[in-house]
């Protein structure tokens, strides 16, 4: 049970909120590429290869047909003995595709090649149910091989941050009377804490603490950012902290001189002089 005068920093809602963000970008990306990679881009391939049949039996009806001469029976053989051009190597395609695979029937009637061919293109789609629409160009071999190296890279910063997001919703920052624990579970007495650099408290909410003594020898980050944080609204955990802390530390604090600062929590601390010749933090 907590004892009223102890501080205790639970992880921001601007923390939580920005690593959920990103877990869901991430992860909206990595199931695209996913998806590419698996299946979406050998799928545009076959819809590429496909539309350029159409645009070839067009050309050949064309060709063939010059002044009337061809006959359905005539068109009928030759269609039927054509196949789709698809590429050699067949791991840019479907697994599904059966290769080589004839025209479509719809190819093969004398008939209806007298209408022009993206009609007959847009109907094949909508009975397919396949998008009319293709890219540019096929996609070879490599533009596949990338799509998983981005799917995995994406899928690892997915996890990655995931992880530090349920890490750090079950952590938390905690000030008493005695001692500080940290969001690791480390329990640090104030007469243990040697040296405290707040050089980057005030702009970015960061402090690191240096120990040594029963608890050890170290150095624990306090992240006001991340744990606490300075929402006037919730009363400052992470400043509360910090003037607990400088409340109770006895050892050497490094800090930038701020001009007209004297009233905030630690501005009564001397700064050092030199942070070069200043003891560094463990």
């Amino acid at each position: 049970m907590t004892e009223p005068n102890t501080i205790v920093c639970k992880p921001t809602r601007w923390f939580l909120f920005r690593a959920f963000v990103m877990v869901l970008m991430f992860g909206v990306f990595a199931v695209l590429f996913y998806i590419d990679g698996s299946s979406g881009y050998r799928s545009k391939n076959e819809v590429f290869y496909l539309k350029r049949a159409f645009q070839t039996a067009n050309q050949k009806f064309t060709d063939k047909n010059h002044g009337g001469a061809l006959t359905p029976e005539a068109w009928k053989r030759y269609a039927a003995a054509q196949t789709v051009d698809f590429p050699a190597d067949r791991s840019v395609l479907p697994t599904r595709l059966s290769v080589p695979m004839p025209w479509p029937e719809v190819l093969q009637d004398y008939e209806r090649m007298q209408t022009q061919w993206n009609l007959l293109w847009r109907e094949y789609t909508k009975t397919r149910g396949i998008n009319e629409a293709v890219p540019e160009e096929a996609y070879d071999a490599r533009k596949i091989k990338e799509q998983w190296v981005v799917f995995s890279i994406c899928a690892t910063l997915t996890l990655s941050i995931g992880y530090i997001l349920l890490r750090t919703m079950r952590r938390c920052i905690v000030a008493d009377a005695e001692a500080i624990t940290d969001q690791r579970g480390r329990r640090i007495p104030y007469a243990d804490m040697k040296f405290l650099d707040l050089r980057k408290w005030d702009t970015k909410g960061l402090a690191f603490v240096a120990y040594a003594g029963s608890s050890g020898n170290g150095r624990i980050r306090l992240d006001g950012l991340t744990y606490g944080g300075f929402s006037k609204e919730e009363g400052e955990p992470a400043e509360k902290l910090m003037e607990r802390l400088c409340s109770n530390f006895t050892g050497e604090v490094m800090e930038y001189a701020v001009v007209g600062s004297s009233g905030s929590a630690h501005a009564s601390k001397a700064a050092a002089a030199d942070s070069e010749t200043g003891p560094k933090p463990g």
